[in-house]
């Protein structure tokens, strides 16, 4: 029996014990009155008590969710993170805190310290899309360095060291797997996310067949209006799979499935999404060639503006409900059509207006490709020095920057340290100031 079966189990017993000790003090009380009412009674004169028990992953779903966030500044904030060639993306409603994925083994630190630059100690749910390296190589550190609520994983055995140290830091923890259940609906703040993948008969087929893209756990998430699908390495089995479902699909965001590749974002999972925006992570240059000129060419036949984190570096979508704004102009070159977002319009549903900054795609910053956050040709990476971020808008500013004097004081954080380890956070250069 493999460590993840027992992690479920595990958590499967736990559920029913918690019931069962339950019933037996809620009975208790009647044994006791029945005994003083009569001494003579039988065996089996009193009813059998019936304990209802739910299915492996669906203690969390509709109706036992957990309640909504008091504390909502009325933003959601979908997080698409840079890191390289993989995926990491950090959801923020109100207090509540979720990821899914954490990019590679390497990326684990970058993670760990974006979610701290946020003064993030909880994540309400952890999810790990498929046990690929470039998805859950960083969950293990993530894992041990902040308190982790529910965690939702496919059943699926996968021997490589990774998958295992991802297991090791789970059972550390005391932590149990979550296994999803398409249609099972979870809350977080004000806004809630519905599993779409993988299905019952395509998890049959990759566990068979060894294809873990099509194992992806996927979600659509919601927030008034607003919706996000996020669907890890689906490939177009499972996005057919998931269009079959009946479940909704549609939205106005779509993580573009498995970094851009041609094998995913089908015509008709496309279709059914119908989004006005679509995200690629990738990795600069990487060798795959993500993303594939098939995918951008179907989202440029679709109209959907194109954010790419290879381009861009970390992107980060705010939506208030009804409108979604975003942190970074979208490529321009990658197929969108898009003429990207001007330095003067106004964004509205986000805070800090006048520090929200939207750079060109061909401006360069003090030896920083602003477009992706990284270092060009001038090494500033050993440089000490003092910097403000805003865990709004993801920028970073010198101390003496005419924005900072406006930003809200629960946005500020005052940083000592390297311009490496300030972008290596997420956080993108001001294209006022310049640091």
């Amino acid at each position: 029996m493999n460590r993840l079966k027992l992690l479920t189990i595990f958590s499967f017993c736990k559920n029913r014990m918690a019931v069962f000790f339950c019933a037996v003090l809620l009975l208790l009380p009647l044994f006791l009155l029945s005994g003083c009412l009569a001494s003579d009674v039988r065996s089996g004169s009193q009813p059998e008590a019936e304990i209802s028990m739910a299915e492996d992953g669906e203690s969390e779903a509709a109706g036992s969710t957990p309640a909504a966030s008091t504390d909502s500044d009325g933003y959601l904030r979908v997080h698409f993170i840079d890191v390289g060639q993989g995926d990491s993306i950090l959801i923020q409603a109100g207090d509540r805190a979720m990821l899914v994925d954490a990019g590679t083994n390497e990326s684990g630190s970058i993670v760990t310290g974006y979610l701290r630059s946020l003064n993030i100690t909880k994540l309400d749910y952890l999810i790990g899309t498929h046990p690929h390296e470039d998805h859950i190589g960083g969950l293990d550190d993530v894992i041990r360095s902040f308190e982790i609520g529910t965690v939702i994983m496919p059943d699926v055995s996968h021997t490589t060291q990774t998958w295992e140290d991802v297991l090791d830091a789970l059972l550390e923890k005391d932590l149990t797997v979550t296994v999803p259940h398409p249609g099972d609906v979870y809350s977080i703040g004000d806004a809630s996310f519905t599993i779409l993948s993988p299905t019952e008969d395509i998890a049959g087929q990759a566990a068979e067949s060894g294809d873990l893209n099509n194992l992806s756990v996927g979600i659509r998430l919601v927030y008034g209006s607003s919706a996000f699908v996020l669907c890890g390495d689906a490939e177009n089995d499972s996005e057919e799979a998931m269009v079959e479902s009946g479940l909704p699909l549609k939205a106005d965001v779509l993580k573009a499935g498995h970094h851009g590749s041609s094998t995913s974002t089908s015509d008709a999972f496309l279709a059914a999404v119908d989004p006005d925006y679509a995200v690629i992570s990738c990795g600069r240059d990487n060798s795959y060639g993500h993303p594939h000129q098939e995918t951008l060419d179907r989202l440029n036949a679709a109209g959907v503006t194109v954010f790419r984190t290879d381009e861009q570096g970390t992107v980060i979508a705010v939506s208030d409900g009804s409108s979604i704004t975003w942190s970074s102009v979208p490529d321009a070159e990658g197929g969108s059509g898009s003429e990207g977002i001007s330095d003067t319009e106004d964004i509205s549903g986000t805070e800090d207006i006048s520090d929200t900054e939207v750079i060109s795609d061909t401006e360069v910053i003090s030896g920083t490709d602003a477009s992706s956050g990284r270092q060009t040709d001038n090494d500033l990476s050993d440089q000490t020095a003092s910097y403000v971020l805003n865990r709004n808008t993801m920028k970073f500013h010198t101390p003496d920057c005419p924005s900072v004097s406006q930003m809200k004081e629960q946005n500020r954080i005052d940083f000592e340290g390297t311009r490496e380890e300030v972008i290596a956070m997420g956080y993108s250069p001001c294209g006022q100031c310049e640091p």
